[in-house]
């Protein structure tokens, strides 16, 4: 079937739609500064006896990526409406400090040292689902887990983050990365989030299909930033689709999410209304500088992933709700933008990943204070509204000064 070609941010010109992006540049500059991108690195690393000072993570992809050329990544920031699959084998080493990706030098390679691929293979829809039900029978709790990856990420730079995420919590879960066309460029903020609206279709097809999969026992979501916004319309989609969530979907967990509050008071309105409502975890920094800049380019209300639970009508509202609030603006980690906290913190990835991912909610005391507050170091304030009732997101109000009403 014949498929478009779509259009990279190169080749479009919307002056009044980047405006505000333009005006905001100088901030986004500033605050990566200090850091610099690593090459592309899904090149097959050569078989050699430093493999054996290295954990293999075997996990799969669903791109909605066009395929690149360049085999050092795989996939590009094009666009398509037919989903890719893949199976990668990504290499890490033994000795290393949990938290971090210890990114290539060059064309240098060491699985001693260095992040990288030990296999990588495209499959077709009935290979992925036979490789995906291999590895799901292998896993005690036959748990998936889903990474919704955010803005301006690269496919191997998502992939090298969820096998990050598995091996540093110990989670034993098959994982499988959700991976939309980001150009992975700072400056290509609204095109990635038309390619964010793209791809609900595809994440809503993965989620459907995992949970119909008879060796499936549960699924948990676990998105980033501009990923969370894609998982909430996912999720409502669904809802509004077939009435409600797969029972499968256990847990939902949303780091950093880079969604308007009014924005997720709308899409909770409509996924509360599901008849199987997952387990939602809300990962909050109010130091989120990333965010900080989205809010100033949107020029709206607070960002759902740098709200202050402690402060009024969060606290009120999240009270009330089932959602369970993991503030880390107190933990410090070597992310400069403090966007990716629950990723780079060892305490965080190892405690709260290994315990949802594993099917388990996070122990709370029965006054609602977070025991992460004893064990991350730096953590001084932890999230007062902690609850496991069922999930009611979308009974969050707005900022402090204004709040949406019925």
């Amino acid at each position: 079937m014949f498929e478009p070609h779509m259009a990279g941010p190169g080749m479009m010109s919307h002056p009044r739609g980047l405006h505000r992006l333009g005006l905001v540049m100088p901030l986004l500059l500033a605050l990566v500064a200090c850091s610099s991108r690593p090459e592309p690195a899904l090149t097959i690393i050569e078989p050699n006896q430093t493999l054996a000072q290295a954990v293999p993570v075997e996990l799969f992809a669903v791109s909605m990526r066009r395929p690149s050329e360049d085999e050092r990544l795989r996939f590009s920031g094009e666009r398509t409406l037919t989903p890719r699959f893949a199976r990668m084998v990504i290499s890490i080493p033994k000795d290393r400090p949990p938290g971090e990706i210890q990114w290539p030098n060059g064309s240098t390679h060491d699985a001693s040292t260095h992040f990288g691929a030990r296999a990588f293979e495209t499959l077709d829809g009935d290979a992925f689902r036979a490789g995906l039900a291999r590895h799901v029978s292998s896993k005690n709790g036959r748990h998936v887990l889903v990474f919704v990856h955010g803005y301006n990420t690269r496919f191997d730079e998502a992939t090298f983050r969820l096998a990050q995420i598995v091996h540093d919590s110990g989670a034993d879960v098959t994982p499988v990365l959700f991976s939309w066309a980001s150009w992975a460029s700072l400056g290509a903020y609204p095109y990635d989030r038309e390619s964010a609206a793209m791809g609900r279709d595809g994440l809503e097809a993965l989620i459907e299909k995992l949970s119909a999969e008879p060796g499936v026992r549960q699924v948990s979501v676990l998105a980033h930033s501009m990923g969370g916004w894609l998982t909430l319309e996912t999720l409502r989609q669904i809802v509004i689709r077939r009435g409600t969530l797969p029972g499968k979907v256990t847990n939902v967990m949303l780091a950093a999410p880079d969604v308007d509050v009014d924005v997720a008071l709308a899409q909770g309105r409509v996924i509360r209304q599901s008849r199987q409502k997952p387990q939602v975890t809300l990962f909050v920094s109010t130091d989120d500088k990333a965010l900080s800049a989205a809010r100033w380019l949107w020029g709206s209300r607070d960002r759902l992933g740098a709200i202050n639970p402690t402060q009024e009508p969060y606290k009120g509202n999240l009270e009330k709700s089932g959602v369970t609030v993991i503030d880390l603006s107190d933990v410090s980690t070597g992310d400069s933008l403090n966007h990716g906290k629950f990723a780079a913190s060892p305490a965080i990835v190892q405690l709260i990943g290994k315990r949802l991912a594993s099917g388990q909610d996070i122990e709370t005391t029965q006054g609602g204070i977070n025991p992460l507050t004893a064990i991350v170091q730096g953590t001084t304030r932890a999230a007062e509204a902690v609850l496991t009732a069922p999930l009611r997101i979308g009974e969050q109000a707005g900022p402090p000064g204004g709040a949406l009403s019925e």
